[in-house]
């Protein structure tokens, strides 16, 4: 965990939330994960992940284009950055619901997976 969170989030019950205050600095919400403004950050958290999800899908397609051009690129690059930088705060974030977010999305099982999607 970066020094910028450990501050506030020592204490079990609090958790750094996917938004930033004023000047850009962490918010952090305490209580027990049940209230309104965790269930916001949940939601949140998933619009997240699913962009992200969609922008790697965008960057599959730009990249195996001869015709994308620079500007595309970078542009995709930026919006790239700016996904990762809301992954990682999700990721970083003490009592997360990352977890529990992934866990609604169904993994497909061996039997599902083609060969070549094997985990090492």
């Amino acid at each position: 965990m970066s020094s910028e969170h450990t501050d506030c989030a020592d204490g079990p019950a609090t958790r750094l939330l996917p938004w930033t205050g004023a000047g850009g600095k962490p918010c952090y919400v305490v209580g027990d994960g049940t209230g309104y403004v965790s269930r916001l950050a949940d939601d949140v958290e998933g619009i997240q992940l699913d962009m992200a999800d969609e922008l790697l899908g965008h960057a599959a397609d730009m990249l195996a284009d001869d015709e994308s051009t620079g500007p595309q690129v970078r542009f995709l690059a930026g919006r790239l950055t700016e996904s990762l930088q809301q992954i990682v705060r999700v990721a970083e974030s003490p009592g997360s619901r990352l977890d529990a977010i992934l866990s609604d999305r169904a993994e497909p099982g061996a039997e599902e997976r083609k060969p070549d999607e094997d985990l090492p």
